[in-house]
């Protein structure tokens, strides 16, 4: 093997540091277990974006987006209903901004999926996928997990020589552990998404791992770059290279750099989104659509506990009214309004859920507490039908009355809209195949 010395450089500990941090993290036996898979995508494609918000800790569907008025005072809770911009669709009081955009926006209101704990149902969430552990308390991701939906999608476009196929923000999630469906599982660490790990309201908001070393210029990387190219690589380490090449190309990315100077964006329209870490991320989220990112996933909630996410086992409608709702509320209009304005909208899906919903009865503290067997999920643009109401649930707001749709039935609906067939197989490290998703796709909602 050739070797060269080497002059003033990106060295192999940041490079490394991008990766950890960033979301391309590796641990070669697992990125050398990659499954090849060609031909996933075709010329079906109906968007070209797609950002996923995810609520973690179960938002109150019944205090939200499926009211029931009329039911007794235990279940119906303290909030008004309120009609919206679509006809007959009606909303919990306080997303009076939301209900702006409902005309926009469709709701699906019979969700369900058998995981009761917090980090089995985010795997549920945010992979479309049933763990294999089962409902554990405390599960976490390893190397047999289901990927994320980010992961899959990098995966299935790694020859599309994309700078930032997904991106994870504001935060990592945690239950005690990492939250589940945050990673690549199975499909290995080179396709994590890039995850930002920054507040976007901070003055200060920078991704450091993005930045070049003061006495390093672009043409100096450009230098460097070419010299890891002239490196005999065996073949062994042909997927390693390839993991420094994707490093090297995110380095030297202004696009992607640009993207994140959200400080760039005029007062006016940080203050529509709300100037607080869900809202600027939502501003972000739209500017990474712009400088041609895929798949942007959205973390509201950091870790658990009650006071620290959308978990409201007690004083359920002071912190909807007060805490949860607010944010959520203008951030997502806003998102909405600026896609449409900026003409992304028909292109971007935006998919809004928890993990799950909340009882249908208010418990002895005030609160509702865990309950998957019947919630409600948002999606906006990339030709949804604004104003549709997929699926009902009984009048208690407990279980699917019509139509009831599983997180398969959503990730079928993502892979689709994305041109993808949902029964494309990718293989776990053990080579077992599994479909990218085991559902149906929820067509009627496109026109």
């Amino acid at each position: 093997m050739r070797t060269y010395r080497s002059q003033p450089h990106v060295n192999r500990r940041q490079l490394m540091q991008l990766g950890a941090v960033g979301g391309f993290g590796l641990t070669l036996p697992r990125l050398l277990a990659a499954e090849n898979v060609t031909g996933a995508a075709t010329s079906t494609a109906k968007i070209k974006s797609c950002i996923l918000i995810f609520y973690y800790g179960g938002p109150s569907h019944i205090d939200t987006f499926d009211p029931k008025p009329k039911a007794s005072a235990n279940v119906r809770g303290e909030f008004a209903t309120i009609a919206t911009s679509a006809p007959g669709v009606f909303v919990g009081e306080h997303n009076r901004q939301t209900a702006r955009v409902m005309d926009r926006v469709a709701v699906v209101r019979s969700m369900q999926h058998p995981m009761r704990n917090h980090n089995s149902a985010a795997a549920e969430a945010l992979c479309g996928r049933t763990p294999g552990n089962g409902d554990l308390e405390l599960l976490a991701d390893d190397a047999l997990s289901f990927p994320c939906y980010g992961a899959s999608l990098s995966y299935l476009w790694r020859d599309q020589q994309l700078e930032l196929p997904a991106v994870a923000l504001p935060h990592l999630m945690y239950n005690v552990v990492p939250l589940p469906g945050q990673t690549a599982g199975f499909l290995g660490s080179a396709y994590q998404p890039f995850q930002i790990d920054k507040d976007p309201n901070q003055p200060d908001f920078n991704v450091e791992t993005l930045n070049l070393p003061g006495d390093v210029t672009s043409t100096r990387l450009a230098q460097r770059r070419q010299l890891m190219q002239g490196i005999d690589v065996k073949a062994s380490a042909s997927k390693l290279a390839t993991y420094y090449e994707t490093a090297f190309s995110l380095l030297g990315s202004e696009t992607v750099r640009r993207s994140l100077r959200i400080a760039e964006e005029p007062a006016s329209l940080r203050e529509k989104y709300g100037r607080n870490k869900f809202g600027q991320s939502l501003l972000l989220a739209r500017r990474l659509v712009e400088g041609g990112v895929r798949f942007i996933t959205v973390y509201d909630g950091i870790h658990n506990g009650q006071t620290a996410n959308w978990d409201s086992h007690s004083d359920n409608f002071a912190r909807h009214r007060d805490v949860l709702i607010p944010p959520t509320d203008q951030g997502y209009a806003a998102l909405i309004e600026d896609l449409q304005q900026r003409g992304l909208l028909d292109e971007t899906l935006v998919i809004a859920l928890g993990e799950f919903g909340r009882t249908p009865r208010i418990n002895g503290n005030g609160g509702r507490d865990h309950w998957p067997d019947c919630f409600h999920v948002l999606l906006a643009g990339g030709g949804i039908r604004g104003g549709a109401v997929y699926g009902s649930s009984d009048n208690i707001g407990a279980y699917p009355e019509t139509n009831p749709v599983t997180p398969g039935d959503l990730a079928a609906t993502l892979f689709t809209r994305f041109g993808i067939d949902p029964k494309h197989e990718i293989h776990d490290i053990t080579g077992r195949p599994y479909p990218l998703a085991n559902g149906r796709a929820l067509g009627e909602l496109f026109g």
